[in-house]
């Protein structure tokens, strides 16, 4: 699966990913472009899922127009020894998560 890192995680992140293939925001020269933007933008780049961690994220667009998966992650901060932990959890959802699926996944 193709995944886009949104700006707000650690670049280390990508690495801990290698059962897919993963690009961030910045890699892509995207920084600074607003999720909704983003959200069009990713499929013509071919990526088929976009995680973030942007609280507001289920508020401020309209899941049901979703034009690929997007993998909330709630976590008490955005530092790779913080996220670390949960990769077992966040590959488990990759694993199983389809196009215009929007999903949690919370770190303790």
């Amino acid at each position: 699966m193709k995944v886009l890192l949104d700006e707000n995680f650690p670049h280390q992140l990508r690495l801990e990913l290698p059962e897919h293939d993963v690009s961030t925001v910045a890699y892509m020269g995207w920084s600074g472009i607003h999720n909704g933007a983003l959200l069009r933008q990713a499929p013509s780049a071919g990526f088929d899922a976009m995680m973030t961690n942007d609280r507001g994220f289920e508020h401020q667009q309209n899941l049901n127009e979703l034009p690929l998966a997007v993998m909330l992650v709630l976590a008490p901060s955005n530092t790779i020894e913080t996220l670390r932990p949960s990769i077992p959890q966040i590959l488990e959802a990759l694993a199983w998560i389809q196009p215009r699926q929007f999903i949690k996944v919370i770190v303790q």
